[in-house]
């Protein structure tokens, strides 16, 4: 298993884990295009993917501009296998160094990844939208956690 940065020629196999997913479906796959990507990995933020013999099995992607998880996604094959929480660690870790500001995100009620995060240490916040919960994460609990 390789962590590394994900860089713009992997972004259609971070599309193909994005669109494999069977919990937060995207209504319609052409709402996040590969510019979109692109972006987010480039210059808003930053992203990372885990490789396993030469192919993406999962992807993590902070955005610094609007102080947000953008998207951390498995392949099904792969859950629960500890790359999730590699992922996240490394994508915290990462966005700590850049700023204190607290960071959020949004995911589905009722899903793994709402319990993923209760158990990663993320905190309740107002909901975001219909049907989706939001959570933060404060730098001190971050730092807090990772002493553990």
């Amino acid at each position: 298993m390789i962590i590394r940065e994900a860089k713009p020629e992997d972004i259609p196999e971070i599309q193909y884990v994005r669109n494999s997913v069977k919990e937060n479906i995207l209504s319609d796959p052409n709402l996040v295009t590969d510019e979109d990507c692109n972006d987010f990995i480039t210059k808003r933020g930053k992203g990372w993917i885990c490789e396993i013999d030469s192919k993406i099995v999962g992807f993590s992607i902070v955005d610094l501009h609007e102080n947000n998880i953008w998207a951390l996604f498995l392949h099904p094959d792969f859950e629960n296998s500890g790359i999730g929480r590699k992922l996240h660690d490394v994508m915290l870790n990462w966005y700590f160094s850049k700023t204190t500001k607290t960071v959020w995100l949004g995911t589905s009620p009722n899903t793994r990844a709402e319990n993923f995060y209760r158990i990663s240490g993320w905190q309740d916040a107002e909901n975001h939208g219909e049907n989706e919960v939001k959570f933060e994460m404060t730098f001190e609990h971050w730092k807090n956690l990772i002493k553990k």
